[in-house]
């Protein structure tokens, strides 16, 4: 089996929906955002903060080369950001995980936790800059992906099920 790699903007439930897939069928899942925290022994926001986005991407590009060579039959979920890397498409099949901007903040929003859902994604903090992104993302997420769950209003349940029955069987 093919690896099957997450991509989604932050905060549309990719760790979540990860976890229930694990759950549920029992693969290895791993999370390139986890990686980078290891590789570095910190965490991104850390990472921003002290060497910039640019040194992050470099992380992110070597966490690809890693995956595409060493990494198979595993559910790999990304970082918002992930999608660039240039070789994603040789990771394994792209499953986009697609809500519009507002069914993502209205998620966070209603988290039972949702003051440590805003504050691990201080971009929210600027709302008008997180839509900006999304909308330009949101595009480049479609051209890559080879299947598309709409997460809008749905549980993780329900989009983990459809995964499983979509690219699983």
């Amino acid at each position: 089996m093919k690896n099957i790699v997450l991509i989604g903007f932050m905060g549309v439930g990719k760790g979540s929906t990860a976890r229930e897939i694990v759950r549920r069928s029992g693969i290895v899942a791993i999370d390139t955002d986890d990686i980078v925290e290891s590789m570095e022994n910190r965490k991104i926001k850390e990472i921003f903060k002290k060497e910039g986005e640019e040194y992050f991407r470099a992380l992110e590009r070597r966490v690809g080369e890693w995956l595409e060579t060493s990494v198979r039959a595993t559910l790999v979920s990304t970082g918002g950001g992930f999608y660039k890397v240039p070789n994603i498409k040789k990771i394994g099949k792209i499953v986009l995980l697609h809500s519009s901007f507002e069914g993502i903040y209205k998620r966070l929003k209603e988290h039972p936790d949702a003051k440590r859902k805003f504050k691990k994604r201080p971009l929210f903090q600027e709302i008008e800059k997180a839509k900006a992104l999304y909308d330009i993302r949101v595009k480049e997420y479609k051209k890559i992906a080879d299947v598309i769950i709409d997460t809008e209003g749905r549980s993780v349940e329900e989009v983990a099920k459809e995964i499983i029955k979509k690219v699983m069987k």
